[in-house]
């Protein structure tokens, strides 16, 4: 069994979460009230401007230049892909810079970004890409399970353009090099170092089902 597939089911009744979170479930019947939306979408920026570090770390830590290529594609893909569709919508909102800068980051938000910065400082390649590959690959797995449930999700007049975002083949073909990659480092990997990945992988998994909980509630 490949590593990323070790890491998937271990986390298969987590990630079969996601879908059922009453937050995605709204984006999916397009009856989700913006409120929550415009809570959740500043959060995962400011999620994402520390995400995109955790990926600038990877580069340090690559050792080869295959592998420093595909965390810079990913840097290349957050702030001028994903982080896009957030300003979109922060525009629909009258989100101003100022006020995205006195919002501060929630709990749950500061806990999974502290923790991934964690493992990128203070391990290897391998272990930076089970961190980020839980957030990076379930976006791609939701938004195409809401288009499944709904084809119509996808034309949505407001969630349509994150669904498009996320269901999006560019999206996806990124995903592929994370997981290709992870095999690739871990092929000749120990029981036990892949035990390691698995424990990083639920965690991250864990902190994204905390996050869709979080935007549900509006937790601080």
């Amino acid at each position: 069994m490949k590593t990323t597939e070790r890491l998937l089911s271990a986390t298969k009744d987590i990630w079969a979460a996601y879908n059922e979170n009453p937050f995605v479930k709204g984006i999916q019947d397009g009856t989700l009230e913006q409120a929550k939306f415009k809570y959740y979408i500043i959060q995962d920026y400011l999620y994402l401007e520390e995400y995109t570090k955790v990926f600038a770390l990877g580069i340090a830590k690559a050792k080869s230049p295959e592998t420093i290529q595909l965390f810079s594609r990913y840097v290349t893909l957050l702030t001028e892909g994903e982080m896009d569709i957030h300003r979109g919508y922060m525009g629909k909102f009258s989100v101003s810079r100022e006020e995205l800068e006195a919002t501060p980051r929630s709990l749950d938000n500061l806990s999974y970004t502290s923790y991934m910065l964690r493992v990128a400082y203070e391990e290897g390649e391998a272990e930076i890409l089970a961190a980020i590959l839980s957030c990076a690959y379930s976006y791609e797995v939701i938004a195409k399970k809401i288009v499944e449930n709904n084809p119509l999700a996808q034309d949505h007049p407001f969630y349509g353009d994150w669904v498009r975002g996320y269901a999006n083949p560019h999206y996806g073909e990124a995903n592929v090099l994370l997981l290709e990659m992870t095999d690739r480092l871990t092929l000749h990997y120990t029981e036990q170092q892949v035990r390691h990945l698995e424990d990083i992988f639920v965690a991250c998994s864990r902190y994204e089902l905390a996050f869709w909980e979080m935007a549900w509630n509006m937790s601080k």
